[in-house]
């Protein structure tokens, strides 16, 4: 399964390049840099503090001009930032909300179907989706990341249907440090 992290809308920058790096290091595919607020300068050193062979592992939410300083992972798509530049041509995730916005669209890298469980970092953002619905899954080659409210124990239930792996955002240990950050995604390392 892949496994997919996804900052926290606002972190501690003193923590955040050593908790990106223990999730990479720790054997995650990857880490969406979120931060809808954040400035492109702010983006700009936080993808500059880390290491240039864990940039192919980065995705970008927002600032996507950031594609032609460095070589990221992929660009996600949502509804604040809906389509790529022009100019860039490498691989595009997208955030999903039905399994019919899956089907009429399956030319993505991957996309993340939400929320699959109460959402943990997004209060009253509830569970959007019965194991009927999910069953809908079936026959999709495209990868789907389940998203929202995703814990370790909840992990197992994901495998009942066809996702391809899974992002965690309120679950991770954001802003208690590396050596937290690390335990935590160590635990999932064999999933």
């Amino acid at each position: 399964m892949l496994k997919i992290a996804i900052t926290p809308e606002i972190s501690d920058p003193r923590n955040e390049v050593g908790e990106i790096r223990a999730i990479l290091d720790g054997g995650w595919d990857r880490v969406h840099l979120r931060h809808p607020s954040a400035t492109r300068d702010e983006l700009l050193g936080l993808i500059e503090a880390l290491p240039s062979d864990l940039h192919g592992r980065i995705v970008l939410h927002s600032h996507f001009d950031l594609t032609n300083v460095f070589t990221l992972g992929c660009l996600h798509l949502n509804h604040r930032c809906p389509a790529a530049p022009d100019s860039y041509s490498g691989p595009l995730s997208r955030s999903c909300h039905s399994i019919a916005e899956i089907k009429s669209d399956q030319t993505y890298a991957y996309v993340t179907l939400s929320p699959i469980f109460d959402s943990i970092s997004k209060r009253g953002y509830s569970s959007a989706f019965t194991g009927d619905d999910l069953a809908g899954l079936s026959g999709i080659e495209m990868p789907v990341i389940a998203l929202g409210g995703v814990t370790p124990e909840r992990i197992g239930e994901l495998k009942r249907y066809n996702f391809s792996g899974f992002a965690m955002l309120g679950a991770l240990p954001w802003s208690a440090g590396a050596s937290e950050m690390s335990r935590f995604v160590k635990q999932l390392k064999n999933l």
